[in-house]
């Protein structure tokens, strides 16, 4: 491919799009993509023209069509990137400047892959355009904001830095799993059927969870299993600071899901916010008058925490995610999470809101090994109030023996999660199960 003509065509394709697109009546993407579609091949007939009158050798007729598509790629999507995140079985595409880039795929395997630019500042150059292209919450990314946060067509995750690394660095995650269950997961063997009528029952019931592991451990597809058995009459609201979850696009199961973006907005103002921000807050703030049944607060990486906490304290049975190494280290991490949001937010009160509020914090893990990538559920706590010195009680009520990857009952679940029998919790088998044996 002569990416220095793609690059030629895409700007000139781009340039006549918006000439085109000048003082015309709102446009919808698919009208975009068939004008683009026309510019671009009138483009392609006149350059094989020149070569033919300048007596080169010109494209052949299945070289003009993927040039076409490399400037349409190049135009609307990701350029020398879409073939990777076409292809089904990568799930990260990790990229250490233009010409290091390693594809994960799906059974584990890291191999090496093409360059996807001809230079890092052709490169970091795309970034900026794709940030920015997006009229419905374009992004900043410059050396004032070396760090960029972007979902992505068909429901992948980009995340891009530069300027503050050697090279510019670019992680693009692809989930691969979006309609699952919690039957599917039981179905994979990284949950058990008892576990699962466990946080099926907690679910119905309106306890709010917490999914953590690390990261590419399967933390958002046991969140999209767990909003499975939300039943379709009630309302949605989801709070992300990037569409991960896409609950809104599965209308035959969520028919209902108001889904609010953050936008993080330009400029510094006087007020000590930037302009144009939309923050996570604010969403939850405006959620209130659209009678949700269920307000889920995405990923929690620092001051989202607040956001999450509220909408648990509403009652109406959260789910968030977060990076941890355990249940009890979930507890930790949310309450330096809290405590970093501001000085107004002591350790005592973060941990007593998260003791009254969070119920249940389920723990997943993944390894790769000869057989492939494994995922599985590792540990499902229960979390309250507790003894005044530790000011929580964490109870753990299925768990891993060392060195399996079987999660199975363990004695101890409080006296109040019995109701949950009457949510489907198979709660004789649970009893059966733990007596077994002691982890």
């Amino acid at each position: 491919m002569d990416w220095e003509l793609v690059r030629a065509l895409r700007v000139a394709a781009s340039g006549q799009l918006m000439r085109a697109l000048e003082g015309s009546s709102a446009t919808s993407v698919a009208e975009q993509h068939r004008l683009g579609r026309r510019i671009i091949a009138d483009l392609v007939v006149e350059e094989v023209a020149q070569q033919a009158r300048a007596g080169v050798r010109t494209l052949s007729p299945s070289g003009e069509q993927r040039v076409a598509q490399a400037v349409f790629d190049a135009l609307f999507r990701l350029g020398r990137l879409q073939p990777l995140v076409d292809d089904e079985r990568v799930e990260n595409i990790i990229i250490q400047g233009c010409d290091v880039v390693w594809l994960e795929y799906a059974d584990g395997r890291v191999v090496a892959g093409p360059a996807v630019a001809d230079s890092d500042q052709e490169l970091i150059d795309f970034l900026v355009f794709v940030a920015s292209r997006s009229e419905a919450n374009a992004r900043q990314f410059s050396e004032a904001e070396p760090r960029l946060h972007l979902r992505l067509d068909g429901g992948a995750r980009l995340a891009a830095t530069a300027w503050v690394t050697p090279r510019p660095s670019v992680v693009i995650r692809r989930h691969r799993l979006q309609q699952v269950t919690l039957d599917d997961l039981v179905g994979l063997g990284s949950l058990s059927a008892t576990a699962a009528s466990f946080l099926r029952a907690a679910v119905r019931s309106r306890r709010s969870i917490v999914v953590a592991g690390a990261q590419g451990a399967g933390k958002t597809t046991m969140v999209r299993a767990l909003c499975a058995e939300i039943g379709p009459d009630e309302a949605i609201g989801t709070f992300e600071t990037e569409y991960e979850l896409h609950l809104h696009e599965m209308r035959e199961r969520h028919p209902i899901v108001h889904a609010w973006e953050a936008r993080p907005g330009g400029e510094m103002t006087a007020s000590g916010r930037r302009a144009g921000e939309f923050s996570i807050d604010d969403a939850l703030y405006d959620s209130y008058r659209f009678n949700l049944s269920r307000q889920i607060v995405g990923e929690v990486r620092g001051r989202e925490v607040l956001a999450m906490l509220e909408a648990m304290q509403s009652g109406t049975g959260s789910l968030s995610t977060t990076h941890a190494r355990s249940c009890e280290d979930t507890v930790n991490k949310l309450v330096t999470c809290a405590m970093k949001a501001g000085a107004h937010v002591t350790y005592d009160y973060a941990v007593r809101a998260l003791a009254q509020s969070l119920d249940v914090i389920v723990h997943v893990d993944a390894r790769t090994s000869e057989r492939g990538k494994q995922r599985w559920t590792s540990q499902i706590c229960v979390l309250g109030p507790g003894e005044k010195a530790k000011g929580y009680a964490l109870v753990p009520v299925f768990g891993c023996e060392s060195g399996s990857r079987t999660i199975r009952a363990v004695p101890g679940l409080p006296e109040e999660y019995d109701d949950l029998a009457r949510f489907g919790f198979d709660l004789d088998g649970y009893r059966a199960e733990s007596q077994a044996g002691v982890l």
